[in-house]
């Protein structure tokens, strides 16, 4: 299989990087960013690091959409939501009617506007639990050790095919760990409830997760978080694929596994980006209200979340 990724970012170069490295398929990278394409030419790759340790160079080959001659089998998507419906609309000259496009974004409303590019069957979801850092142009740093990769599929429609088949073989190759789902809305929610409270939390207060998880009361602000946040899935009839208890018990392994790490929403907000907030927690509380269900809480976390946004442009005065 060939592989097209649409945003060399963070979560882009580690899946291409991957897949080239340790599934030995031709990968082929997509960029707007001129910077980070112009970098990755002058010093031959991308810069490559693990928990900032051991940078090395991969050659890559990165092109601009209009630049892009290629064909490949499979479109893996990494762009920011606010950024997807724009990249897209620029990228539609280089998709096909052959083609399959897997995206494991974080938030929800990605695959809605993807699908207006491709036939609902040939959608691949994904969630990834994976931790990456984009330091800069061209400089990407993996974290957490080799084989800590862990990741969900599902089919946005119908039943898992050939093509599907195949990717999900080259993601174990590459040391993804993939792992199949049927449930395909209980998979993504399941990361976007999680990301709820890791990614939400952390950034209003600037903090790395092995930060956040020393605060004591972290457990009790997961659960009120999560609650809120299943029993809105469950009105609008979505079963997610792991438990309550399973979730709350996640934040603290994985904060603790990943220590260092700002979550990619702290990433965005600290670099003076607006955050996907309204994709994470926003998306809980429509959700909820859609189904006569106030989500007080999430909706709150969103506004703070706008309001440490607003709060910037005051750190500098």
């Amino acid at each position: 299989m060939k592989y097209g990724i649409i945003g060399a970012g963070a979560m882009g170069y580690r899946y291409g990087v991957m897949l080239q490295e340790n599934a030995a398929v031709e990968v082929d990278f997509i960029e707007t960013w001129t910077p980070n394409i112009q970098m990755v030419h002058d010093q031959g790759g991308v810069k490559v690091a693990r928990d900032h340790a051991n940078q090395h160079i991969v050659p890559i080959n990165i092109y601009t959409p209009e630049d892009y001659t290629g064909h490949p089998d499979v479109w893996i998507v990494f762009k920011k939501q606010m950024q997807l419906a724009d990249e897209l609309k620029r990228d539609a000259p280089l998709f096909h009617d052959d083609q399959y496009v897997f995206s494991a974004m974080n938030g929800m409303g990605h695959f809605e506007k993807i699908a207006a590019y491709f036939p609902a069957d040939h959608i691949i979801g994904g969630t990834a639990m994976i931790a990456t850092v984009l330091n800069g142009p061209g400089d990407v740093d993996f974290m957490g050790p080799k084989g800590s990769e862990a990741m969900h599929m599902s089919k946005y429609a119908g039943k898992i095919d050939d093509t599907t088949t195949a990717v999900m073989a080259d993601f174990k190759a590459a040391q993804l760990n993939p792992i199949w789902s049927d449930n395909f809305m209980g998979m993504c929610l399941s990361k976007v409830v999680f990301n709820a409270v890791t990614n939400s939390l952390c950034t209003m207060f600037e903090l790395q997760m092995g930060q956040f998880i020393e605060y004591p009361g972290v457990k009790a602000m997961a659960t009120q978080l999560f609650n809120e946040a299943y029993d809105a899935c469950e009105r609008a009839g979505i079963k997610l694929i792991e438990t309550r208890q399973a979730e709350i018990d996640s934040v603290e392994t994985v904060s603790h596994a990943y220590k260092y790490h700002y979550p990619s929403m702290y990433q965005d907000f600290s670099n003076g980006r607006p955050t996907e907030v309204d994709y994470i927690n926003g998306y809980i509380a429509k959700l909820g209200r859609e189904h006569d269900y106030v989500c007080r809480v999430h909706e709150f976390v969103t506004h703070e979340v706008h309001l440490a946004e607003m709060m910037r442009q005051y750190k500098h005065a």
